[in-house]
């Protein structure tokens, strides 16, 4: 993994954490359900094309038996091992580390397995002997099975990593891999080959399919001796084909796709790679994604890069390991990415971020290779060996495949329209951003729709920022598509030039003064600029709850963060989501919890749940669990004169370092929730809808009511039209409009609005959904007759007429039932004048038979008329 030393903020409250090194795990959205990347451009700067142009023809059918073996491949495991103990065998009795090398031990026949190759980043926090231990329960599983393998050293795994400090400078005796992992157990391997004089570099020879291969190891900043020493190695066999691994060959760029080279990636390529031709393929880890790159050497031949590191996926990587299929006789590498751990976890404890294989680009891959005209210069006698093997990586797909059943990639629904979320009892404040697009002048004001907190942008002036100006804050229309609302967008923030812009609730505000005693539930739809740097943006905070702990009765002195706001939700220098907050009992002090990386530019739903009662924060990132969250808290210690700020940070008594890209409706209950109530979920439109609309004959009617989804517009059509919004309270009422034709019954009325007497004498046929936008429910169907002036009328009120439309998009017609559940209608509108004649409905009345109704939609955009099967909706 990436070390970035944290950048000296000018104060004690630099980053948020009790130790300089802290890093985060979890959920990334995107990364480990849909795959962490995919396939690479080629980079302007490479000799040849990348290798996901279109592969050769291979020489044998994958199904045939062919000469076939299988590199296995274990990307970063520093946070199986930082969080075995205290996170993943708590949880479920072992950790992903372990779990990955015993399914290598179980199944190195099956693939035929010669190899494992690790890419370094054993451990997370390289002074932590428990880290170690983990470390050492896993890879002692592939040495209990014989099964050779390499091990190096990478960035988190010296005791300093700093950029200018080579491998032979460190004092090798205080050094903990070399403890762990010393040069006398690796020799204890058949394959293995020697070290240098450090310990730190070492290479194995494995047989496989009759022929010899290397496998190179250099630590992390290999220094010029270390080359010198490799290119010994090579010397000594001149004629084996070698594959590097190293902490740090490729970068991924920032779209998470593409190939990015580094300074030291090129420093290997150029110092020895480049002038090596035994080396073609070379392997690592440290940067998060999945990518490749295909250079060509000094000799003209190809020299494939593979990134692969899962780190910052589900629960620090969620168990992915990379396999690589050599096919001789096929020509080709082909690569496969699965997860052992996943296929190990308890069926309920599974998300929808636990997809047994990643199959994008990058994750699942054929690269060309012929290998006899690959290695014909220094290895003129190189033959595909014994074709004993079948399809290796259709055999590791069935491995990973057969028999589970994934959990679905995603279960949200998109809202359809404005309004379109769950309303919870307990909201303390909802934070919606309505209104017209465009720049959002200074003292506007953003309501708060569940109370009398609203926000509103703080004037340039009174903000302290340098250079802000009115432009710098935008309203967009459409946030994440999980939001009803809008979203005020941040431009051109810059804690290196002081350049930033917040919205803030007023001092005096309710919201302000809640400490939130039985728990919380704290949620945000926010976005990462993509012109997002460390430099100008890490540490950037979205929601804040201001002021400055030292204030705190009982807040202990902390070395980070001592004089920054009681609770925060922001983004490290990592691009991880940071929650920091001070429980009710001051004396804890700070609790914390991370996610994994963030990509710039996609949405993110961020929920904060705070449960009191068990002592837990949990932070969700687009709905599942971060590995790493705050124990031993609940509720908040806060200063109640301070507002809340939405878009910069408040350290030091005052506001700075503003928000780097957009942040939708943010919302606050008093108590910890699950995801069925926050503001991805979407309310039911079938369920408790309902009308009181009149059946059989009836004397006068001027409206219809019911009840609905809080916020929904309700529609009515066929012989009588109008809408209604749902109040929140959960009612509707519809004042009548006759519609201009009605079929036979409806024929020749003027389409006006119904005058106090209610509807002239007639049979009425109607529908009746409610819906949010493009989400709408099924249809409530019905109709009834309006009796002429003198006549009593006969029939049955009670009973209604119509039903609702099947999921085949049909209503159905009936008679004894009101709409689509059956219930009674009840609720007729009469005029006083006549009451006596409205009594007499108790006694029954002839029910109307209705004929079933097509939906259409009225003219302002509402859908109406026949059933739609199969709308989307979450209970």
């Amino acid at each position: 993994m990436i070390r970035s030393p944290f950048r000296a903020r000018g104060h004690a409250t630099s980053p948020h954490s009790a130790a300089p090194t802290r890093r985060a795990l979890g959920a990334v959205a995107a990364l480990a359900a849909a795959g962490v990347v995919a396939s690479l451009a080629a980079a302007p700067a490479v000799d040849s094309a990348s290798a996901a142009t279109a592969p050769a023809a291979p020489r044998a059918a994958a199904a045939d038996q062919g000469s076939r073996f299988t590199l296995a491949v274990l990307p970063d495991t520093q946070f199986y091992s930082r969080y075995s103990a205290s996170e993943f065998v708590p949880r479920y009795g072992k950790d992903p580390f372990q779990t990955q090398t015993q399914w290598i031990a179980d199944h190195a026949d099956e693939l035929n397995i010669p190899f494992v190759a690790h890419l370094g980043d054993v451990v997370d926090q390289v002074g932590q002997s428990g880290e170690w231990d983990a470390a050492d329960r896993a890879m002692t599983v592939l040495e209990d099975a014989k099964i050779p393998y390499s091990i190096q050293p990478g960035n988190h795994d010296v005791l300093d990593s700093s950029d200018n400090k080579m491998d032979t400078s460190y004092d090798l005796a205080r050094e903990p891999y070399l403890q762990h992992f010393p040069v006398s157990r690796a020799a204890e391997q058949d394959a293995f080959g020697g070290a240098d004089s450090t310990g730190l570099n070492r290479y194995s020879l494995f047989e496989a399919q009759g022929q010899t291969f290397m496998l190179l190891q250099l630590s992390w900043r290999a220094s010029d001796e270390t080359l010198a020493w490799a290119d010994s190695v090579l010397k000594q066999h001149p004629d084996v084909p070698v594959i590097m691994t190293s902490h740090e060959v490729l970068n991924i760029a920032a779209d998470g796709v593409s190939p990015s080279e580094t300074g030291y990636g090129l420093r290997l390529w150029d110092g020895f790679i480049r002038s090596h031709d035994q080396v073609f393929l070379t392997l690592n880890g440290h940067f998060h994604g999945a990518t490749r790159l295909t250079k060509t050497n000094d000799f003209g031949n190809p020299v494939t890069e593979i990134l692969w590191d899962y780190q910052m996926a589900y629960e620090g990587g969620n168990g992915y390991l990379g396999l690589l299929e050599f096919d001789l006789s096929g020509d080709r590498i082909v690569a496969r990415t699965g997860s052992p751990w996943v296929l190990s976890k308890p069926t309920d404890a599974l998300t929808s971020y636990d997809q047994p294989m990643m199959t994008a680009d990058g994750n699942q891959f054929e690269l060309p290779l012929d290998f006899g005209q690959r290695f014909a210069r220094f290895a003129p006698g190189f033959s595909d060996g014994p074709a004993d093997q079948g399809d290796l990586s259709a055999k590791a797909t069935s491995l990973f495949t057969d028999g589970f059943t994934a959990p679905p990639a995603s279960t949200r629904v998109e809202a359809g329209g404005a309004g379109d979320y769950r309303r919870v009892d307990g909201t303390v404040a909802h934070w919606r951003f309505d209104g017209a697009p465009g720049p959002v002048a200074e003292g506007q004001v953003f309501a708060d729709v569940a109370g009398d907190s609203d926000l509103h942008r703080v004037s340039i002036a009174e903000s302290g920022s340098t250079g802000a100006q009115v432009d710098d804050v935008t309203l967009i229309p459409q946030g994440d598509p999980f939001s009803s609302s809008g979203a005020v967008c941040f431009a051109n923030s810059d804690q290196t030039t002081g350049r930033f812009s917040y919205l803030a609730t007023e001092a005096g505000a309710a919201a302000n003064k809640h400490k939130l005693e039985k728990g919380y539930t704290i949620e945000s739809f926010v976005k990462i600029d993509e012109a997002w740097t460390a430099t100008k943006n890490g540490w950037m905070k979205a929601v804040v709850r201001s002021g400055n702990r030292s204030h705190l009765d009982g807040m202990p002195v902390s070395r980070w963060d001592y004089t920054a706001s009681p609770a925060a939700l922001g983004l490290s220098n990592l691009r991880e989501f940071q929650w920091t907050e001070v429980p009710a009992d001051t004396t804890k002090g700070d609790r914390t919890a991370w996610s994994g990386e963030i990509i710039p530019g996609r949405w993110s739903h961020v929920a904060i749940v705070n449960d009191a009662e068990a002592g837990t924060t949990t932070m969700y990132v687009d709905g599942a669990p971060v590995l790493r969250n705050g124990r031993d808290t609940g509720g908040q210690s806060i200063e109640e004169t301070m507002p809340w700020i939405l878009g910069a940070d408040f350290v030091d008594d005052k506001a700075r370092n503003g928000w780097a890209g957009c942040i939708g409706e943010t919302r606050v209950i008093d108590h910890p929730t699950g995801a069925s109530d926050w503001l991805t979920a979407r309310p039911a439109l079938d369920a408790g809808f309902t009308t009181s609309a009149p059946t059989g004959t009836v004397q006068a009617v001027t409206s219809l009511s019911g009840t609905g989804a809080p916020g929904a517009t309700v529609s009515l059509s066929g012989d009588v039209q109008g809408t209604a919004t749902v109040s929140e309270k959960g009612e509707w009422i519809i004042p009548l409009i006759t519609a201009g034709s009605g079929g036979a019954a409806g024929a020749g009325r003027a389409s006006t609005a119904v005058g106090p007497t209610g509807l002239t004498a007639g049979a009425y046929r109607y529908a009746l959904v409610q819906g949010f936008g493009t989400r709408v429910s099924s249809p409530l169907t019905g109709g009834f007759t309006v009796a002429a002036v003198g006549d009593p009328g006969s029939g049955d009120s009670g009973a209604g007429s119509g039903s609702a439309g099947g999921s085949n998009g049909a209503a159905d017609a009936g008679s004894g039932t009101s709409g689509r559940d059956g219930l009674a209608a009840t609720g007729v509108s009469a005029q006083a004048g006549l009451i006596a004649a409205a009594l007499l409905l108790v006694t029954g009345l002839v029910a109307v038979g209705v004929t079933a109704l097509r939906r259409r939609r009225l003219a302002g955009g509402s859908a109406v008329g026949s059933a739609v099967g199969g709308s989307v909706e979450s209970d």
